[in-house]
């Protein structure tokens, strides 16, 4: 069966984030700090649409999330024990790509920043759609997270495909990233 085609059983406003998400949308969602934008890492008119939208320079490289270990498997060979201790969890890590990861998704970088969350939602929402998505706060590049659905519908209005409704988690900054080979910890 393809993992990217995987529906998770899933309806209601979930099934239809997912959908939109697997036809190449942008869709807003609680996780656990901010409202998040996400969509289909593979697909380059989605991640380009994206990085427009934020404003958002192409060389910073992305963050995905997962629900689960497989759906970073086409990102990343090895996920070592240090790691998978924290996940599902709000610890972003930077791990080295496979090298057929596209640019749009590592920008510059040979690594990539993926997460498996802990947020109901967002990891749901993985779940639902069958693979890892984008996850990017919902602001301007530079700017403070929308931490409400009604903060992104207000900033973004139209511009986005549809805004999953939720509640963010309790932390109060966006999760920590830590590079994975050196332990440097690259947002605190």
């Amino acid at each position: 069966m393809d993992f990217r085609r995987s529906t998770g059983g899933y309806s209601g406003s979930l099934g239809k984030a997912a959908q939109i998400i697997r036809r190449g949308g942008l869709v807003a969602y609680p996780t656990e700090s901010c409202y998040g934008i996400g969509c289909d890492p593979l697909n380059a008119r989605a991640v380009r649409r994206l990085l427009s939208l934020k404003q958002r320079p192409g060389h910073k490289g992305l963050i995905l999330i997962a629900s689960n270990t497989r759906q970073l498997q086409p990102y990343v060979s090895v996920i070592d024990k240090k790691v998978l201790v924290t996940w599902p969890g709000p610890v972003t890590w930077l791990l080295p790509s496979k090298k057929n990861v596209p640019n749009w998704i590592r920008g510059q970088h040979q690594n990539i920043a993926v997460r498996i969350s802990a947020h109901k939602t967002a990891n749901n929402l993985c779940r639902a759609t069958g693979f890892a998505i984008v996850s990017t706060s919902a602001n301007l590049s530079g700017t403070v997270p929308m931490r409400t659905y009604r903060q992104v519908k207000v900033l973004f209005g139209s511009r986005l495909d549809y805004v999953l409704p939720g509640l963010i988690g309790n932390l109060k900054n966006p999760t920590p990233i830590i590079n994975a080979s050196t332990q440097e910890v690259i947002r605190a």
